[in-house]
């Protein structure tokens, strides 16, 4: 069974940190390109973060470039995302999902393309709050 599982997630002041993970299990991520999406309530889901499947690009939604940072670990079968400076709008629920393909060695795909993620996770709640 191809399974992705988050974890991280939590509750955090403003301001402070958290490294949310996403293990694969079932299937290797070599061959995968790799993206965090979030959904909050009455909110569309959105794209936050992906890396292609070589981990040579990185793409990051305006709001958060300069303050996450995604990354992949073929060795640990593990992507990562870095939160920073956190902020009370940056609370959702986190998905990880992977695309398969050597389309996507290189670049990943671009976050309206949701279609193109084959397999996702269940989530892990981020609450920003003081």
């Amino acid at each position: 069974q191809l399974q992705l599982v988050e974890s991280g997630g939590g509750l955090v002041q403003p301001g402070g940190s958290l490294r949310l993970s996403c293990a694969a299990s079932g299937f290797s991520l070599d061959h995968y390109a790799l993206a965090w999406f979030r959904q909050s309530p009455g909110k569309w889901r959105e794209g936050v973060a992906s890396i292609s499947a070589r981990g040579v690009s990185t793409d990051y939604v305006d709001s958060v470039k300069g303050r996450f940072t995604i990354s992949k670990d073929n060795a640990e079968n593990t992507v990562y995302l870095q939160m920073d400076s956190l902020r009370p709008e940056d609370t959702a629920v986190y998905f990880c999902a992977a695309a398969y393909g050597s389309s996507w060695y290189y670049q990943p795909p671009t976050f309206t393309d949701e279609s193109e993620y084959d397999i996702w996770g269940r989530g892990t709640q981020v609450t920003v709050s003081s």
